[in-house]
């Protein structure tokens, strides 16, 4: 296992998505039906209460290979440790990372629930994040995604995730935010 985070001080920075060795795989016919489900009301609240708890027992088992998601739904899952807001302390969680370019994005969709994702907001407090895949981990830097760029993500969200295009129906009443995640470092920023 990677122990070092890469992305403070390297000198060739490369796209997130290479430097963890991520991929998008298309999901089976069950994996499908599961996609499916987790969409709908009951599904999203179901998943909404209890994916994370799994995946993040899961991920730690597994040193990052397998999660509940990426089982049962076909969706990688990456670990974003945030630092809490109010507690200043590391906040790890499971999220779907959208591959945008070279790099990631997370879609603050919630579920589908009315209230912005507490990740979202500790990345809004602070930026700086440590992105975990399998056995690999990159420092990290979010912002925001606005106009063209945001309608691009929110539209290849779609086509990782098809529960994206539900969500983003029942929300109203407030924005719907995407980060995108780029190494620590990259001159990009």
């Amino acid at each position: 296992m990677t122990t070092g985070v890469r992305g403070v001080g390297h000198n060739a920075p490369m796209g997130l998505q290479a430097d963890l060795g991520y991929r998008v795989r298309p999901p089976n016919l069950v994996q499908r039906a599961t996609q499916r489900f987790a969409a709908t009301r009951p599904g999203a609240r179901l998943f909404a209460l209890t994916a994370h708890h799994v995946d993040s027992w899961l991920l730690r088992r597994t040193r990052g290979r397998t999660s509940l998601a990426g089982v049962t739904a076909g969706i990688p899952v990456v670990t974003v440790t945030t630092t809490g807001r109010r507690s200043g302390r590391p906040r790890p969680l499971p999220l779907l990372g959208v591959p945008v370019g070279d790099d990631l994005a997370l879609i603050g969709t919630n579920f589908g629930r009315a209230s912005l994702p507490a990740w979202y907001l500790n990345l809004a407090a602070d930026p700086h994040a440590v992105v975990e895949y399998r056995d690999r981990r990159v420092a990290v830097v979010a912002r925001e995604a606005t106009g063209d760029e945001w309608e691009s993500v929110m539209g290849a969200a779609a086509s990782v995730y098809r529960g994206y295009d539900a969500y983003r129906a029942r929300i109203a009443g407030r924005p719907i935010p995407v980060l995108v995640l780029t190494v620590a470092g990259d001159p990009r920023q």
